[in-house]
């Protein structure tokens, strides 16, 4: 044998042992890290599929944002964290700077009167500084606009604000401005809720509910909740998460019934709205989806009603309508109750023209997103309307299985009790939202037959 043959044989021969030591070792870290990134992967993806995902539709300014600022409050630990907080500060200088901005702008638009030579030159002042928001408030810029905000010419103009476009929540910041001003100052929950910012990317919020057993759940649930932008520029995004969605809450801004679009001054916004409503309703990508509609911003509309402004000059239809509901037992007419229920009208009409069926499934909640409710009397209340949905259910000979929940009107708003004969049968998710058990309907196969294709 020659030494070049007994050197390969040997080499062959190491080669062999190190195969068989590698069957017998123990993974590498590297190896190890990959095997659990990929067994986090699977749970996620497992998690993922698992969760209940709610998309938020509406147009802008119709409060969704909102939403999921109270459900990360609510709902996730310790809600917003204290550089989050900080985080808001300058957005809510924005919003404080474009109110008082905006409103400066427009006395003069209106040919309106100052108070005083002083107001006046405040005004001119703050106009020379622009659009855009200084860093920080200044002492100076405090006395200024605390100056402007309690000028008569600007509080005319603000009760005109319908006529131009002005956040929802301008009285609410200039009204604390020097709260806001001072050292120190961090955001609350209040402060954080009411800061506007247009949603220009999707957002999403991941939350987990505890499913009360008495009301037919238990054990917990996770809620993805997705957010995109609504004005008409954003919406070309929706497509991208109709895929997967169990349910859609769409919001309608109810208080914004005398304002138009801040991208097309020509359209009512409650008029927009609606229409938007009929393309969710008839979209076929969404046939097979739980759907929520959410009468928004109930607390803007009664104010409106109350300064009196009517729902009339801008839909002719409402001088003839009729609601019985919103008629006292003296015979009055509740004119906030009457306008409440002309749109839930609307809302009606929508669905009936795209239906034939006449059982479908209607359900319209009203709330306002920044109302706080009592929670021990909010469960009652649910919990006594739950036990009047079984005792339907039962009368009607349902069968009723106790693992399912039964959809509940909150605030008596549902508006076609006819529908509690298929609620039952379908699937709801409940969770807590602003002191009240919310339901999420999912639609069984009674739903989907009577969904427009």
């Amino acid at each position: 044998m020659t030494i070049r043959s007994h050197s390969a044989r040997r080499t062959l021969a190491v080669r062999i042992e190190m195969r068989l030591k590698d069957c017998f070792r123990r993974p590498s870290d590297e190896i190890l890290r990959k095997k659990q990134l990929e067994k986090r992967l699977t749970q996620n993806s497992i998690k993922f599929n698992n969760a209940v995902k709610i998309l938020l539709l509406g147009a802008g300014e119709s409060g969704k944002t909102t939403i999921i600022k109270q459900m990360k409050i609510l709902h996730v630990q310790n809600g917003f964290s204290f550089d989050e907080r900080l985080d808001k500060i300058h957005d809510i200088v924005e919003n404080i700077h474009e109110s008082i901005w905006t409103l400066v702008e427009h006395v003069a638009h209106m040919n309106l009167k100052y108070d005083s030579k002083k107001n006046e030159s405040y005004a001119k002042e703050l106009r020379k500084l622009g659009y855009r928001a200084p860093w920080y408030m200044t002492m100076e810029y405090v006395k200024m606009v605390r100056a402007l905000w309690s000028d008569s010419a600007v509080k005319t103009c603000f009760k005109r604000s319908n006529e131009f476009q002005l956040i929802d929540s301008a009285k609410y910041f200039l009204d604390r401005i020097e709260k806001i001003s001072m050292p120190g100052y961090i955001p609350s929950n209040s402060d954080i809720l009411n800061c506007r910012k247009t949603t220009t990317e999707i957002q999403e919020i991941s939350f987990n509910i505890q499913m009360p057993r008495s009301l037919g759940g238990g054990g917990c649930q996770e809620f993805r909740m997705i957010d995109v932008g609504g004005q008409r520029s954003y919406r070309s995004k929706w497509m991208q998460v109709f895929e997967g969605i169990d349910a859609v809450l769409f919001m309608i801004s109810c208080g914004s019934f005398d304002q138009t679009l801040r991208e097309d001054c020509s359209q009512n916004r409650l008029a927009e709205a609606l229409e938007l409503f009929r393309g969710v309703w008839q979209n076929r990508f969404l046939a097979e989806t739980g759907l929520i509609v959410f009468l928004n911003k109930q607390d803007i509309l009664e104010q409106k009603i109350l300064a009196g402004k009517s729902i009339g000059k801008y839909f002719p239809e409402y001088k003839d309508y009729v609601a019985e509901e919103a008629v006292d037992d003296a015979g009055m007419c509740n004119e906030f109750a009457r306008t409440r229920c002309f749109i839930k009208s609307k809302l009606v009409s929508v669905i009936d023209r795209a239906q034939c069926n006449p059982v479908t499934r209607r359900f319209v909640g009203v709330r306002a997103a920044l109302q706080e409710e009592n929670p021990a009397a909010s469960h009652s209340s649910c919990k006594s309307s739950i036990q009047q949905q079984q005792q339907a259910a039962t009368k009607m000979n349902i069968e009723i299985t106790p693992n399912y929940s039964y959809i509940f009107d909150f605030e008596n708003e549902f508006i076609h009790q006819d529908t509690r004969v298929w609620m039952v049968k379908n699937w709801t998710y409940v969770f807590y939202y602003c002191g009240i058990y919310m339901a999420v309907i999912f639609g069984g196969q009674h739903f989907m037959q009577n969904r427009p294709r």
